[in-house]
């Protein structure tokens, strides 16, 4: 069986999820996958629950956000790049509209009435979710 290795950055709380390579703030990694595996193989061998997860980029490429994760079955590659941002950490709104995407996430924003583009997230089950959600 063949493998890649996948150069993982973790941001804020899940820095926790790199092990040994945890700093506090952030981890960095090298994730040897076999060939073939998806962001969820990934998730699955950093032992991450996709709902913990924030904004992702791919290669630079925005592939996930809160509420948006189209990217669980996006195919890595050698030498790809992942970095996973906690669900405190939020990727500035101007620069969001015309982001670099990979097509998972390209398509999902396209589909989606408001293209995954809130002012603020929430969880659905929050006690106050309708009243602190902005679209």
């Amino acid at each position: 069986m063949t493998e890649i290795s996948v150069d993982v950055w973790l941001y804020g709380v899940l820095a926790r999820y790199g092990r040994d390579a945890d700093q506090g703030s952030h981890a960095n990694l090298m994730a040897r996958l076999p060939t073939g595996s998806t962001v969820a193989d990934l998730l699955a061998e950093l032992g991450m629950p996709t709902a913990e997860r924030g904004v992702t980029f791919i290669n630079g490429d925005l592939s996930a956000m809160p509420g948006m994760q189209p990217d669980l079955g996006h195919v890595l590659h050698e030498a790809d790049r992942v970095a996973l941002f906690d669900l405190k950490s939020m990727w500035p709104f101007q620069y969001r509209d015309g982001a670099a995407m990979v097509e998972e996430m390209r398509q999902a924003a396209s589909q989606s009435g408001h293209r995954g583009l809130h002012h603020s997230y929430t969880t659905p089950d929050a006690p106050d979710a309708e009243s602190t959600r902005t679209e």
